[in-house]
């Protein structure tokens, strides 16, 4: 009977991606159903961890973090948990064999933005950039690689940098929110509130170099994953061109968006390439 409760626990994840984010919905669902349901139940994972820090504004978030992160804990141990985002997450992490500094990387990121509101030093912004996405990339990598770890250490570098580049857009996109809402600021040595097209071409060039890494491994990745990945990369590369157009006085008042035709519009175009064998 437990059955059915793992199943319960994997739909929930699934909804929770879908509900959270359209985009990354979309790439999962171009990824071969072997591997999809592992991608959910990671991404339930981070993504609950993710808005204790970040939304839950009228509640003891450090209290709630705690508790998420000792259950998780335990999760894992047991290899079972009534909370259902954490009986999910720690199937996968068991049959892929994830390593667990992976997952302790992303709570000390997640963990620093309950009171870290700037990042003065590369390094210290690169830290949180490797717990926060990096590893989340390297973990989706588990699954893709199917557990085999030497095309793990082929392709992890590469990984990293398509993790990094997601983030980075997401940062670049989200100046606004996380300035006033969350009073963050994770680009170091930039003023956000003095953003010009010099800043900003700086940080578009670095996110550009980390998709060219990152494209790099997506045309060795196993057939399962390719095209998943692929459409998420073209999603965030046609994200951070709209940025690139924009400028900066509007990327600081307005969240700049993908529209939904032109993201289904991405999708046929990524499936007439991966189809061509253009991805390559």
């Amino acid at each position: 009977m437990k059955t059915i409760f793992d199943n319960v626990s994997y739909s929930c994840s699934k909804i929770v991606t879908s509900s959270y984010s359209t985009s990354f919905s979309l790439a999962t669902k171009m990824l071969a159903p072997s591997i999809r349901l592992d991608i959910y139940n990671i991404y339930g994972f981070v993504r609950f961890a993710d808005e204790i820090v970040d939304t839950f504004h009228d509640y003891n978030k450090r209290k709630l973090f705690d508790a998420f992160e000792k259950d998780m804990e335990q999760a894992i141990e047991d290899k079972i948990s009534l909370n259902p985002i954490l009986n999910s997450f720690q199937h996968t992490y068991h049959k892929y064999d994830i390593p667990h500094h992976l997952v302790e990387s992303f709570m000390k990121s997640m963990r620093m933005d309950l009171t870290k509101k700037r990042y003065e030093t590369f390094d210290e912004y690169r830290e949180y950039i490797y717990g926060s996405a990096d590893v989340v990339g390297l973990m989706c990598l588990c699954v893709f690689v199917k557990g085999d770890k030497e095309k793990y250490e082929e392709l992890k570098e590469s990984a990293m940098a398509l993790g990094s580049a997601f983030q980075k857009v997401n940062f670049l996109r989200d100046l606004k929110a996380d300035y006033e809402d969350l009073n963050r600021t994770y680009f170091p040595n930039t003023d956000l509130m003095e953003l010009d097209e010099l800043s900003k071409k700086r940080i578009v060039d670095e996110i550009k170099a980390d998709f060219a890494l990152g494209y790099s491994g997506i045309i060795h990745l196993p057939e399962q994953a390719k095209f998943g990945v692929y459409t998420a990369y073209r999603y965030y590369k046609k994200l951070l061109q709209k940025l690139q157009s924009t400028p900066p006085l509007e990327i600081k008042n307005t969240r700049i968006r993908v529209p939904n035709y032109q993201k289904f519009g991405l999708l046929a175009q990524s499936y007439v390439n991966y189809k061509l064998q253009l991805v390559q």
